[in-house]
């Protein structure tokens, strides 16, 4: 009997996953991304103006370096960086020229290399990377990751964000020394230190608090 039960469970449980497999991951990741957007020193707004300036770039790729380029845009405080490949010195200006037509672009970086395009190995290992010098900027205790937008390409680090003079010193360093690193670009946004807290209070200012708190009992 106790085999059969657990074998009724189990097919209920695999009937079940195509349904909870759209629930969980959604449930999953907008708690993840309103986690980090609490923490993000970006206004939710000056957020949401980066994802559309990043979608809008994209459409502006020129059709006839569309199959023949590898182009990323990462936009941060409304300041895009474009990285990638592209076939030659012509589709580089020009993928730059369009995406400047983007509104609300402050400034932009053409950081697009002219040569193959990368293969999935290549990539595969910058995603590695990038994840490698995330987890040493947590490890660090100086530096919070979620200030620091990290975007590998090529083995090339860039760092993106709006940080202090300190902060930015940690960040370079956790990256110079981050191994698969070949070259480390600091593009981050640096202000006084002064204006890194007024932004930390305020956001963290603007959170609610639990409505209840479990007690705590000294032993």
């Amino acid at each position: 009997m106790p085999k059969l039960k657990l074998a009724l469970a189990t097919a209920v449980l695999f009937a079940a996953l195509p349904a909870l497999q759209g629930c969980i991951p959604a449930l999953v990741t907008g708690a993840a991304v309103g986690a980090m957007s609490a923490h993000d020193r970006r206004s939710t707004g000056t957020q949401t103006d980066d994802q559309t300036i990043e979608l809008k770039a994209g459409f502006r790729i020129p059709d006839q370096y569309k199959n023949f380029s590898h182009v990323n845009f990462t936009s941060y405080n409304k300041r895009l960086l474009i990285t990638g490949e592209v076939p030659n010195a012509e589709a580089k200006a020009a993928i730059e020229a369009q995406a400047r037509m983007v509104d609300g672009i402050r400034e932009v970086y053409n950081e697009l290399g002219v040569g193959p395009i990368s293969s999935l190995g290549n990539r595969s290992n910058d995603s590695f990377i990038t994840s490698k010098l995330k987890a040493r900027l947590v490890d660090s205790n100086q530096v919070s990751a979620n200030h620091i937008k990290v975007v590998t390409e090529r083995g090339i680090a860039y760092l993106m964000g709006i940080v202090n003079e300190r902060e930015a010193k940690v960040a370079v360093a956790v990256a110079r020394t981050t191994a698969g690193v070949l070259k480390v670009v600091n593009i981050m946004e640096v202000v006084d230190e002064g204006e890194t807290q007024r932004i930390d209070s305020q956001n963290l200012g603007a959170r609610k608090a639990p409505a209840q708190t479990a007690p705590v009992e000294r032993r």
